[in-house]
């Protein structure tokens, strides 16, 4: 190859789920053009010299909230985006329970705009499947939405409650057809109004309450609920932020049977246990909340078994002044994530948890492929975007909220010591950050672009839609 080329990124060690080996990385408009050696590469009007350290396809989050339009005092799209990017974050999947909720396509259209003019990195919208808007459903796929999201409990923001049964059967049966993907936040929404209003009745404000609020098996029979739903009418669903092991016998079984499931999990509860809570209170409330010794573990065999597909975060960040309070019921649910993910996780392979390898499978290539971007997205091969995190995994440091870029700062991972941390980010073939600084431009963020394999409905003759036609006897 002589033609001169935007990047080279030089003598680092490129990670695959298969693999990990020395080489190079040519980049042009964009897309990686040569994979190899060093001695195979052409000229460049840039180099970056990765000797020493490992190059990843850039983490892909598939559960992030940054909050505008609505809440931008929490966060919004420049620095939500920013934080993504420091954190070796290429591409977010972002949630909809903003203000306006991505419930119709006027408010898609208003959501597009502060993403397209604020976002440092790639990004997917979801859309909203709430009680009165199953004429959307069809509008909002083809304005843009890359999946959708269903609350079984009602949403941190109090803004609507969770779709009864019968509509969440009948969105099901219609995102069917397009084949996307429908996450679902699954908690029973019923389960958890008794139990808070039991535990505010007597006097419970500490912060375990909000944990005997939020059971496992409000967690256990939304599942359930959703798995059923999805086998009989042939929707990809999508478990958001598992956070028990006790579920995790149903989702292995519907993954046996065919079902297409895919689940994420996150660093509160990989990591995080009740004892974390009862020193930290308020800081670490989350929905589902942060569980009891031993769920970690069992999340940890999951994702090793491969019935837990990813790594996400569910970046949820909030004011100090929303999350610090003496009584937990007063303290905003959700917590930061999206930069600290990645070296936690790294520190997770230094420490012999899982292999580097391993970690790329669950950051990026497997979200890729649940969101249907990959190889464009999640592989460091000829074709794919640019999309690349260098990492030191030598380097050790603490995790400090007052270097975050996150405008929601309370990272319960405050002064964790890792080793193992993202140094440069690379956005389709852009670094954004740098040599520990922010170089890329807001607005550089596209949206994604899907190849969605045809929808596989099932019970077609028994849908909401054909029930309503005359039999012919």
């Amino acid at each position: 190859m002589s033609k001169t080329v935007d990047l080279v990124i030089s003598g680092g060690t490129i990670v695959s789920p298969e693999s990990s080996f020395q080489g190079s990385i040519a980049i042009q408009d964009g897309m990686i053009v040569e994979v190899g050696a060093d001695s195979r590469m052409p000229d460049a009007r840039d180099v970056i010299d990765a000797k020493g350290k490992h190059l990843l396809p850039g983490a892909i989050d598939s559960h992030v909230h940054f909050r505008e339009p609505g809440f931008t005092h929490k966060e919004d799209w420049r620095t939500g985006s920013t934080a993504a990017a420091f954190g070796g974050v290429t591409t977010v999947m972002e949630m909809p329970n903003t203000n306006p909720p991505i419930a119709n396509v006027e408010a898609l259209k208003i959501k597009q705009a502060a993403a397209a003019k604020g976002a440092y990195v790639d990004y997917g919208l979801y859309g909203l499947i709430v009680d009165n808007n199953l004429d959307q459903i069809e509008p909002l796929i083809e304005n843009g939405v890359a999946c959708f999201k269903i609350y079984l409990s009602e949403s941190a923001t109090g803004q609507y409650q969770p779709p009864h049964d019968g509509i969440m059967l009948e969105a099901f049966e219609i995102i069917a057809r397009r084949g996307i993907r429908c996450a679902v936040h699954a908690e029973n929404g019923g389960i958890i109004g008794r139990r808070e209003k039991i535990l505010k009745e007597a006097q419970r404000h500490d912060p375990l309450a909000h944990q005997a609020s939020r059971p496992v098996v409000a967690a256990t029979e939304s599942v359930s609920r959703s798995i059923i739903f999805a086998e009989w009418t042939g929707c990809r669903i999508h478990i958001a932020h598992e956070s028990s092991g006790d579920g995790l016998y149903l989702i292995e079984g519907a993954k046996a049977r065919g079902v297409d499931i895919t689940v994420e999990t996150c660093p509160q509860y990989l990591l995080l246990t009740t004892e974390h809570m009862k020193k930290m209170g308020g800081i670490t409330r989350c929905n589902p909340p942060i569980r009891e010794p031993g769920h970690d573990e069992k999340l940890w065999k999951a994702l090793h078994a491969g019935t837990v597909d990813m790594i996400a975060t569910d970046h949820a960040p909030h004011t100090p002044e929303e999350k610090i309070h003496a009584n937990i019921w007063h303290c905003h649910c959700g917590l930061p994530g999206i930069e600290t993910q990645m070296p936690l996780m790294l520190n997770e392979v230094n420490r012999g948890r899982m292999t580097i390898n391993q970690y790329v499978l669950w950051s990026s290539v497997n979200p890729a492929k649940a969101w249907s971007i990959y190889p464009t997205k999640g592989a460091i091969q000829v074709g794919s975007d640019a999309d690349i995190a260098i990492v030191d995994m030598n380097h050790e440091t603490a995790i400090d909220r007052e270097k975050l870029h996150s405008k929601g700062r309370l990272s319960p991972f405050h002064g964790w010591a890792v080793k193992g941390v993202p140094i440069a980010t690379i956005v389709r073939g852009r670094p954004v950050v740098r040599d520990g600084k922010l170089v890329g431009e807001a607005g550089w963020g596209k949206p994604i672009r899907q190849t969605i394999a045809p929808g596989r409905p099932r019970n077609t003759d028994q849908t909401s839609a054909a029930i309503v036609r005359a039999p012919k006897y």
